[in-house]
């Protein structure tokens, strides 16, 4: 068994990574202080792949689960599945010891959370994620939310799980797609925190997009690194502000396409590129961090730039509302070199200059 563990005082917990994992669900949130009825969220697909085995094994450990089956999709992430949820769990009478088990990837993870932090003031939470993206992202960390028609996650808390099961075999039913934008998020380590993974991931890139044995070390490493991360910053007041490196531009691609469109993993490796082109442009960082970032990005499959045209206009237009946004200041994860980055302040001037100049680049 891989445990890791995020170190937050009463609030710790274990993120568990094993094949076949999802097999001993039950015994892990029976050994999490869980018992009676479960509300286990998850939508269509994944409840036929996964539901029997969840379900099984919970039973066998003495739950009484029943599930609550939202749609797939990024645009059902919104308040009226969240009524969807508690309308469930009023029906099911479900109590302050039921806890919501989130059976799905990071749509699921961020709705189940939300309904956990505000159904009867908080409800236990588990988290079993079923995407490469939110088994290394959206299941730790405690971030919850929905988004709103005007920008992503705007509304939304910090509630953290009492365990996180993640079991690598579930990728074998992912579709390549979600795999590759899944990988944006593990790539995102490597120029956040550490070159030696980053480079581990330029060599290992088709083995594990292909599942091979270095897959479950990629998860295990990204885990650790965002453990570290939230241990020291749980509630993004200093260095959790690091783990946002190429958000702030993807969110402004998702909210611009409209969300579905455009896989939030391809519109992070979007923004990763765009973030560190402003650091090279800016003299933030040495040439040659971009060239980096692009040729692992590419070697995934994953966009490097966005084919959706989408104006300076709109762009600033969606990175005013962005929740990282200081008195008034825009605030950007920007690299100094392969992993180290630092907050910088913009103002919209130059991020206007910043779009004048790629414009005149490409021309």
């Amino acid at each position: 068994m891989d445990n890791l563990r995020v170190e937050l005082g009463e609030r710790s917990y274990d993120i568990i990574i094993r094949n076949g994992s999802l097999n001993d669900l039950g015994e892990i949130a029976l050994r999490s202080g869980l018992k009676g009825a479960a509300a286990v969220v998850t939508n269509p697909l994944v409840k036929r792949l996964y539901g029997t085995r969840a379900t099984n094994s919970l039973k066998k450990a003495g739950f009484k689960p029943f599930f609550i089956t939202i749609p797939d999709g990024e645009r059902y992430k919104n308040l009226k599945s969240l009524s969807v949820i508690f309308d469930e769990l009023i029906a099911k009478r479900g109590e302050r010891t039921t806890p919501i088990i989130a059976l799905g990837g990071g749509v699921i993870g961020d709705l189940a959370g939300f309904a956990a932090a505000t159904y009867l003031r908080g409800v236990p939470f588990v988290q079993v994620p079923t995407t490469l993206l939110s088994q290394v992202d959206s299941s730790v960390g405690g971030k919850t939310g929905v988004n709103h028609p005007r920008g992503k996650n705007l509304i939304g808390a910090f509630y953290q799980p009492r365990v996180v099961v993640i079991d690598p075999e579930v990728l074998k039913t992912l579709a390549p797609r979600e795999l590759k934008a899944g990988f944006a998020e593990v790539a995102k380590y490597g120029v956040i925190w550490d070159e030696k993974f980053f480079s581990f991931l330029e060599e290992k890139v088709a083995e594990i997009l292909t599942l091979g044995s270095s897959v479950t070390e990629a998860i295990r490493t990204s885990c650790e690194i965002k453990a570290s991360v939230v241990g020291s910053d749980e509630r993004e007041s200093g260095l959790r502000a690091i783990l946002n490196f190429g958000h702030t531009f993807g969110h402004a691609i998702e909210a611009n396409a409209g969300y579905g469109r455009v896989k939030h993993g391809e519109a992070v490796a979007i923004g990763m590129c765009m973030a560190a082109d402003m650091a090279e442009s800016s003299g933030f960082c040495k040439k040659g961090v971009l060239s980096r970032i692009e040729g692992l990005l590419k070697a995934a499959g994953l966009p490097v730039v966005s084919k959706i045209r989408i104006s300076p206009k709109d762009y600033l237009k969606a990175l005013r509302i962005d929740k990282k946004v200081s008195a008034g200041r825009l605030r950007f994860v920007l690299p100094t070199r392969l992993g180290a980055v630092d907050i910088a302040e913009v103002s919209e001037a130059k991020i206007t200059e910043f779009f004048r100049k790629k414009t005149e680049r490409k021309r």
